[in-house]
């Protein structure tokens, strides 16, 4: 017995085509990846323009100063699944005990203290520079117009504005002079524009034209890399932050980044971990990222049968649920920049013992496995959490779609984009951090340092502790899928914590129910919080969690039954996937991409 896709409606239709196919969070992201493709660009060089173009109408969301992670397959390469690793490290002297010594009991969630060194940018050069085949002027042309001559704003992008602007006004004045008008968030809709990220792009080109005759195309990526790294991007970045500023402590420090931090970062590439599920390969990052955690809790659920992890119904979402906790709760004890029992997590009789666990009541502890040799981390498990400088009343809530404090905190979101090109290559990326709302901005450059140390803790002794040298543990997690090694799937969503629970509903219902990838992206979501956040506070809410109201109240109702303590979002609220698909034996290629927000979009032929 297995479950079935809904009704044939949809809120728009699963693109078929042949050419060429591209997905994202924003329209004008997937219309610039769609160029490059038409006019003759691969998957790589698509997806580099689209992620740039990210940077400049997601301001809210992304930035060139964050992180991003992506995993790609390039076709007849013979290598299978690589990760492109984006993410920073923290500085020289990002250390705990800095931190705690300028009184601070959790790495903040705003200003320079909670940057790493930024990756986003050097990890897609990188990827440019080895799978790509366009010249880097001409991919940074998409968001060049669009930082210098303008574009929409996005109704969430001045609701965004807003919500910072008296922090802005107060404390970051940079950042007001760059997006606020007379003191005012644009409206919706209005025109804005950012020269001096425009200019800081002209400049990364530049170092590669400035290049001796006969340097190749390599070689000018190459030299605008150096000109982020080891010149005037490190430079003017590293003097901005020393002016101490207000962080969402309710305090004010000055940053740690330093020139040498820039300089002793590179973007990488590396294999995916990977397991079978349902004769499917499923392809994520390691453990200095949350991917895994997808992994386990497919693993956990694959002792079911099919019909008994309908994520539709109560009794398959009550035990995805309980299969995510557990997973999450290892995530917390074991996952980090270091060597993670990984041999173990994701294997089938380590998942058959944590399977066991699942009742019929909702689990309100916190349980992470038994690995022999490991001391697994127990998480300060706090409900709630207020720094003291924080002001009386004022509050950090939010679920799924970014809310905004009075700090300039973000509760966990992000953008995305995936792309599919005729000769088989595929990409799906997170690009994330340095979102407008991280830190002030650096008026030379045009942008911000992002917040990702804020996935660390000032305690000793996890997994993922504040160490200068070491990566945070991020949330940001693209999915694969392959099948007989061909490419089937990229995949991703923002979310923060939620990315990989809202992915794991459409790999259950494309690969089990059956479900076209738009139905299983339009199909009701829901998520649990009885886990601590990656984002802070760092709070959990034990038992807890969200649900959109289309899930069905006969359903609502059981899992409360069950101890579940729900949380209504509405109807159309959670998850803001994205997928692009092929068919390894007909070359057929298919796109999908999120209704909620009026804002994601696919594009293809």
């Amino acid at each position: 017995m297995t479950f079935t896709p809904p009704a044939d409606f949809t809120t728009r239709p699963t693109l078929e085509g042949s050419f060429g196919m591209s997905a994202s969070t924003h329209w004008l992201a997937t219309a610039s990846a769609q160029a490059v493709l038409e006019r003759g660009g691969n998957a790589f060089d698509a997806s580099v323009a689209g992620a740039f173009v990210l940077h400049v109408v997601e301001p809210h969301l992304n930035g060139p100063g964050g992180d991003m992670t992506g995993i790609f397959f390039a076709a007849g390469a013979g290598t299978g699944p690589r990760v492109l690793m984006g993410q920073g490290h923290a500085p020289a002297g990002a250390s705990a005990e800095h931190y705690r010594s300028e009184g601070l009991e959790l790495v903040p969630g705003s200003g320079a203290l909670a940057a790493a060194v930024p990756a986003a940018v050097d990890a897609w050069l990188l990827l440019l520079a080895e799978q790509g085949t366009w010249e880097l002027a001409d991919v940074l042309a998409f968001a060049i117009g669009y930082a210098r001559d303008g574009h929409a704003a996005l109704p969430r992008v001045s609701t965004t504005i807003e919500s910072v602007r008296e922090l802005f006004l107060e404390h970051w004045p940079s950042s007001a002079q760059l997006w606020l008008r007379d003191g005012a968030a644009p409206a919706p809709g209005e025109i804005i524009r950012n020269e001096a990220y425009a200019r800081t792009l002209d400049r990364l080109i530049a170092a590669g034209t400035e290049l001796p005759e006969g340097a190749d195309r390599v070689a000018r990526i190459e030299a605008a890399r150096h000109a982020w790294s080891d010149g005037f991007v490190a430079a003017a970045a590293a003097d901005f932050v020393r002016a101490p500023h207000r962080h969402s402590s309710g305090t004010d420090h000055a940053g740690v980044i330093t020139r040498q931090d820039f300089a002793g970062f590179r973007a990488s590439t590396e294999d995916a971990v990977t397991i079978e599920f349902r004769g499917a390969t499923i392809a994520k990052t390691g453990a200095w990222g949350q991917g895994p955690a997808l992994l386990q809790t497919l693993q956990i659920l694959a002792g079911f049968a099919d019909h008994e992890i309908d994520p539709s119904t109560a009794e398959g979402a009550h035990r995805i649920i309980e299969a995510q906790k557990l997973a999450y709760a290892d995530r917390e004890a074991y996952y980090g920049d270091h060597d993670a029992p990984l041999d173990v997590l994701l294997s089938e009789e380590y998942a058959a013992e944590r399977r066991a666990l699942i009742g019929e009541r909702a689990s309100e502890e916190f349980r992470p496995g038994i690995v022999p040799g490991h001391t697994p981390f127990l998480p300060p498990l706090r409900t709630e959490y207020r720094p003291p400088a924080l002001a009386a009343g004022e509050t950090v809530a939010g679920v799924g779609e970014p809310t905004v404090s009075a700090t300039g905190v973000t509760r966990g979101d992000t953008c995305h984009i995936d792309v599919v090109d005729r000769w088989g290559n595929m990409v799906s990326a997170t690009p994330s951090g340095g979102w407008l709302q991280s830190s002030p901005v650096i008026p030379e450059l045009g942008f911000c340092l992002g917040s990702r140390l804020q996935m660390t803790w000032l305690e000793a002794g996890a997994p993922s502790t504040l160490t200068p040298g070491k990566r945070p543990r991020t949330t940001l997690t693209p999915t694969l899928v392959l099948r007989d090694g061909e490419p089937v799937l990229a995949l991703g969503s923002p979310g923060g914590d939620q990315q990989d629970q809202w992915q794991l509903l459409f790999l259950l219902r494309v690969l089990v129910g059956g479900y076209t990838a738009q139905q299983a992206i339009d199909a009701p979501a829901l998520h649990t919080t009885s886990v601590p956040e990656s984002f802070w506070p760092r709070t959990w809410t034990p038992g807890g969690v969200v649900v959109e109201d289309r899930l069905g109240e006969d359903v609502l109702a059981d899992l409360a039954a069950r101890g579940h303590r729900i949380t209504r979002a509405g109807d159309w609220a959670l998850g803001r996937l994205s997928s692009v698909g092929r068919n390894p034996h007909t070359g057929a290629l298919t796109a999908a991409a999120n209704p909620r927000g009026a804002q994601g979009y696919a594009a293809g032929r």
